[in-house]
């Protein structure tokens, strides 16, 4: 299966959800690109949509080759095999992490502004990402919602390597992935389009999520 973009493949993903699905259920985005994904999810569910900002911290080298997260209540997780691997010290990732966490505070004042952020105490929630490959971003997003009182917590991805989803299989109530390819490489070759969400789409969503009968919660 490859989606045509986030949207189909929210859509689709949405379906293989609804066992899931509860009174107090709360569809929480991994913002950026987990939004449009959890948006068509929302929407499917007739569920409120919230956003929870947790960034990667990327190797020197790579960027892209996550080896810890920083979340949005100020906890940081390291991938310590990732870590090992890339041969940077542990002051080197605090000095990364702290970084990584002044972009997750404009994110933050970017996309919530003075809303309160939504609690999660009690409830069942579904955390929603656009794929999994090493996994740090969730598992954080999945400690963090725990840590704010989530009843249960269902892990949601259209794609994700095998391993990983394994891995956080183990820290979720449930994960809900749609596809586990044996020769993943990147989340993004399994999307048509994959162009990376913009700040301005992320608040367009979440104004079309407040205007509509299902807004996000207080």
């Amino acid at each position: 299966m490859k989606f045509a973009d986030r949207a189909d493949a929210g859509r689709r993903l949405a379906e293989a959800l609804v066992p899931h699905n509860a009174d107090d259920v709360v569809v929480v985005a991994l913002v950026r690109g987990g939004l449009p994904v959890a948006a068509e999810i929302a929407a499917a569910l007739r569920a409120p949509l919230e956003v929870l900002v947790v960034r990667k911290v990327g190797a020197p080298s790579n960027p892209e080759y996550g080896i810890g997260a920083v979340a949005e209540d100020g906890h940081t997780l390291a991938n310590g095999r990732a870590v090992a691997a890339t041969g940077v010290s542990n002051a080197q990732f605090e000095q990364l992490a702290a970084a990584e966490m002044v972009e997750v505070a404009r994110r933050v004042q970017r996309y919530r502004g003075d809303r309160a952020r939504a609690s999660f105490a009690g409830r069942a929630v579904i955390v929603v990402d656009d794929g999994l490959a090493t996994g740090v971003t969730a598992r954080l997003g999945i400690e963090t919602v725990r840590r704010m009182g989530a009843r249960t917590v269902t892990l949601a991805v259209p794609v994700g390597a095998p391993e990983t989803v394994r891995d956080l299989s183990s820290v979720a109530d449930a994960v809900v992935c749609l596809e586990q390819p044996p020769d993943f490489r990147a989340v993004g070759t399994w999307y048509a389009d994959f162009t990376q969400v913009s700040d301005e789409e992320v608040v367009a969503l979440l104004s079309a999520a407040r205007e509509s009968q299902h807004p996000p919660v207080a």
